[in-house]
């Protein structure tokens, strides 16, 4: 399986491995920065070679734990062009959600590392150090989302990005979608709609998953689903919808959910609202 290949299957854990890469790069250059420098005063290095390290890989973890919830976040108030006017406010207020979860967790594994060493840590005076910090803070949380998003583009780019096929011009909306177009490092090629086995949602895209492969196209989940209805898709969750003849099996849980196995081994979700349209239509 190639890079790009396992890229497709988890894009989110590569996205957090490149921005933990960033931060221990950066922040490693921060502690020796600050060694180099104490190094170079008349009375030397006053204070324990770790100390440095101590704060900026604190900082860095807990910057770290906090992306997950940044996904999840970009999810639901995506901060792209179309709304960015509208979710610019929105995300500012995050930020600082955002730094004071980061502080919080600094502090408590600067303590920790600090006790383990017999030694006090004091954050100092909040009202100044929370100024402090969130304007670094900021600053990461934008940073991290232009990561983000460049990373997204970079590898639509390479994946291939699917497009509705019109019949002219002017139409905007194909009677039947039958076949979509994937541009892919400046070739294009064409995939069956038949041939999806499930799509996702995915902030301003919709995943289509074929054969083990996915190809991003820029739609809503519901918007693509009705365009192909008639071909056996259905909506299975808010999140997910589904090929119907991929369909291997259904599961029934507890929660009055369900659990749809695909033929491919894949476990999808299948919520209570959707589920007994679902199986009339397996019927």
């Amino acid at each position: 399986m190639t890079l790009l290949s396992k890229f497709e299957k988890q894009p989110k854990l590569y996205e957090l491995l490149f921005i933990s890469c960033y931060l221990l790069i950066n922040n490693t250059i921060s502690a020796t920065s600050i060694l180099m420098e104490s190094s170079r005063q008349a009375h030397g290095i006053s204070f324990p070679l770790w100390q440095p390290f101590a704060l900026e890989y604190s900082s860095a973890l807990s910057l770290i734990l906090l992306v997950p919830l940044l996904f999840i976040f970009l999810e639901k108030v995506p901060l792209t062009w179309s709304f960015i006017k509208k979710n610019i406010a929105l995300h500012l207020l995050g930020s600082i959600v955002f730094s004071l979860i980061h502080i919080f967790l600094m502090v408590v594994f600067r303590k920790i590392i600090y006790i383990s060493q017999n030694l006090h840590y004091e954050f100092g005076e909040i009202p100044a150090e929370l100024f402090y910090e969130y304007r670094k803070d900021i600053w990461a949380y934008f940073i991290f989302i232009i990561i983000i998003y460049s990373f997204r583009f970079v590898t639509s780019r390479m994946i291939g990005e699917a497009q509705i096929i019109t019949d002219g011009v002017n139409s905007s909306k194909p009677q039947k979608l039958e076949r979509l177009i994937v541009k892919k490092l400046g070739e294009e090629f064409i995939i069956k709609v038949e041939d999806i086995e499930w799509l996702e949602s995915s902030g301003n895209y919709v995943n289509l998953h074929i054969k083990n492969r996915i190809y991003p196209t820029r739609s809503t989940l519901s918007h693509f689903i009705e365009l192909i209805s008639e071909q056996g898709f259905f909506r299975i969750h808010r999140s997910y919808g589904v090929n119907l003849k991929f369909v291997k099996s259904i599961k029934p849980l507890t929660t009055g959910d369900c659990e749809i196995k695909l033929e491919s081994g894949e476990v999808l979700s299948l919520s209570r609202r959707y589920r007994d349209e679902l199986k009339a239509n397996l019927i």
